[in-house]
């Protein structure tokens, strides 16, 4: 996703603390012009945000975008569901595996790529809280590890 022309305006960290990323998927958002300056400003966030599949079409629930301040009367309601445009064949391989116990479509970032607004989706298994723990402590594992390294290599403590 680090190519040349993306602009990442916001990430889910959440998600990666609440969830296995099984995979991942790029979709469109249908925006009003408004969202999109908006977005461009940086005043998107994710969190608590989820994507449903209804009557085959995609959806993303909860995602707050801040109304333009100079948007006015064109201003749409913050967390109103969007669509996200993907290929019919994605969205219905997506929903039969969602339909599948304990998986769930959660939005991981929002980015520009070129002049459209894109959002990479994960295919997601909730986490159980001893999962979360493992997790934090492998985290934190590593981190003492690197800084061991980093003193090893500069020669003091």
């Amino acid at each position: 996703m680090d190519a040349k022309g993306v602009k990442i305006v916001a990430k889910n960290s959440k998600a990666y603390h609440d969830y296995f990323i099984e995979d991942k998927y790029e979709a469109g958002i249908e925006l009003a012009g408004t969202e999109v300056k908006s977005i461009r400003q940086g005043h998107i966030n994710l969190k608590d945000s989820f994507c449903m599949v209804k009557e085959g079409e995609l959806y993303v629930h909860s995602m707050h975008i801040s109304p333009y301040e100079k948007g006015n009367i064109f201003n749409k309601d913050p967390l109103r569901s969007r669509r996200l445009l993907m290929h019919k064949r994605e969205i219905l391989r997506l929903h039969a595996k969602v339909k599948q116990d304990g998986y769930a479509l959660v939005p991981l970032a929002v980015y520009f790529r070129g002049p459209k607004v894109k959002l990479e989706i994960g295919l997601a298994r909730g986490k159980k809280l001893y999962d979360k723990r493992e997790s934090a402590a492998a985290r934190d594992a590593k981190r003492e590890m690197d800084r061991a390294l980093k003193n090893r290599r500069t020669g003091g403590d």
